[in-house]
């Protein structure tokens, strides 16, 4: 005998199935986004001797954060192309808010295994820190091949995926340690309003403190000169503030006579006689 659904199943089945649809492509798309469609107005060139990739502004603001914990701990590069490797293969460097199980955040890292609660962990800032200090604890981590160490830290189901990315994060982290000059921009359609104007101020954070420069810009109105200690610091200051420009309304970031405008972000960085020496110059 034939079985007959009521209609009211019938309904009930063809919403489930929409909406597994639906929810299916959604993660799928977020999950997937390698490079900004230059249709959408933005996104971010990072180019280096080594190569050229393109990000997402979300990415960029991420990769630029890794590298500023890094710094701030004295962290070799080597350090600094794991955690992108790892990052990229865990989240294509995006911010999560799920994940496999109760994985959250840019490396995925699960509250149930110790690493912290998921609003900790869905801070990049906290999040690149937990990975790095238990980075560091894998005995001889610089010279073991980038899927190794990056395993011994993440514990995945297949290990070996990191190690296709190992290019990709040696771009990256030229760019975003300040190795490589001007080597990232960003480009946005511009805003509106009238940038914040609170007052010009010179200070000296602990270089490159994320969190210390975030602070900086909220509370200087997004007007500040930040002093480099080294090129390679002032690069890497001049880049993490490129990549958050359009979150924090920045117009214009100059270093080592260079600058970038939000005018003319897509044409990366230009010279710039008025360029304080010494000095990175955001505004």
């Amino acid at each position: 005998m034939r079985r007959r659904f009521s209609k009211g199943v019938i309904a009930i089945v063809a919403i489930v199935t929409v909406l597994a649809a639906a929810i299916t492509v959604g993660v799928f798309t977020l999950i997937n986004r390698v490079t900004p469609f230059r249709e959408t107005g933005e996104g971010c060139k990072i180019t280096t001797p080594g190569g050229t990739l393109e990000l997402e502004i979300d990415q960029a603001q991420v990769a630029s954060v890794i590298a500023a914990v890094a710094a701030r701990r004295k962290l070799p590069e080597r350090a600094v192309v794991i955690a992108y490797a790892t990052g990229i293969q865990e989240s294509k460097l995006l911010n999560l808010p799920f994940g496999d199980r109760d994985s959250v955040g840019v490396f995925q890292q699960r509250p149930s295994q110790g690493w912290g609660t998921p609003k900790q962990l869905i801070d990049p800032v906290y999040a690149s820190g937990k990975f790095f200090s238990a980075l560091v604890k894998v005995k001889g981590y610089l010279k073991l091949p980038l899927h190794e160490a990056a395993q011994r830290v993440q514990r995945s189901a297949d290990g070996s995926a990191y190690a296709q990315h190992e290019d990709e994060g040696k771009i990256l982290a030229a760019a975003f340690t300040g190795r490589v000059p001007k080597a990232v921009h960003c480009w946005f359609p511009e805003p509106t309003s009238t940038p914040r104007t609170s007052g010009t101020a010179t200070t000296t954070p602990r270089p490159p403190a994320d969190r210390a420069m975030r602070g900086l810009v909220h509370a200087l109105g997004a007007n500040a000169t930040f002093e480099a200690a080294s090129s390679r610091d002032g690069w890497l200051m001049a880049s993490w503030s490129v990549a958050h420009a359009q979150k924090f309304g920045l117009r214009r970031v100059r270093y080592s006579g260079q600058a970038w405008t939000s005018a003319d972000g897509e044409n990366g960085w230009r010279p710039d006689t008025t360029t304080p020496k010494g000095k990175v110059d955001i505004s």
